[in-house]
């Protein structure tokens, strides 16, 4: 009898160190498996098609989800949205509103914001911004940023990396908001410096003519 109980012993304990090693992401046996696993859907899983629809014409016969976030929410981390429109009001007038919401750039900062330069603006622009990049002459129409910058906004130059402008397509989709608001403040740093006009004083004869 003693034989039986130390052999069924050793019997379960192995079965158990098997069934606890054998997948441990799929365990055998689940105690509770409301707390091993959540209900909760999350935004990109893959759902019952006989349950969930993402075609808003059938919504009124399935559980209608998109899988987009909610309208009015924004990315962790991510700056507010550039609401400006598309359109030559925005261009001209409603992009010079529009302040760059960063603070100026630091050594690490403007390293980096040269950097995304270089990638993404200057194989057309060149790496001075003088219109001069390896595409530039292939593309036609490229434009010298730092000619036309100093007259425009920060708002206006980020317009155009939101939107595009003529041959230039929009960055919005390579680029997040804070990278091209970075860019913005990099071309700032390209432009020429203004000299101030040298006043020459003129001496005024301190003498007095009488007549």
């Amino acid at each position: 009898m003693k034989k039986i109980a130390i052999i069924a012993t050793l019997i379960l304990s192995m079965a158990v160190v098997f069934m606890g090693c054998k997948d441990k992401r799929n365990p055998g046996t689940v105690y509770m498996p409301d707390m091993a696993y959540s209900r909760a859907y999350e935004s990109y899983a893959a759902r019952d098609s006989s349950l969930f629809t993402t075609d808003p014409a059938n919504a009124g016969h399935k559980i209608f989800y998109n899988n987009l976030s909610p309208a009015g929410t924004i990315k962790r981390g991510e700056l507010f949205p550039f609401s400006v429109p598309n359109d030559s009001n925005g261009l001209i007038n409603l992009s010079a509103l529009v302040k760059n919401p960063l603070e100026p750039l630091n050594g690490k900062e403007l390293e980096e914001a040269g950097r995304l330069f270089n990638i993404n603006c200057a194989i057309c622009h060149g790496a001075k911004g003088e219109n001069n990049g390896p595409l530039a002459a292939k593309i036609g129409g490229v434009k010298s940023i730092i000619a036309t910058s100093p007259g425009y906004s920060d708002g206006r130059i980020f317009f155009v990396t939101e939107y595009g402008q003529l041959n230039m397509g929009s960055y919005a989709s390579q680029l997040s908001r804070e990278q091209r608001w970075r860019i913005v403040q990099y071309i700032r740093t390209l432009e020429p410096k203004t000299v101030p006009v040298a006043t020459t004083a003129v001496k005024m004869d301190s003498a007095v003519v009488k007549k």
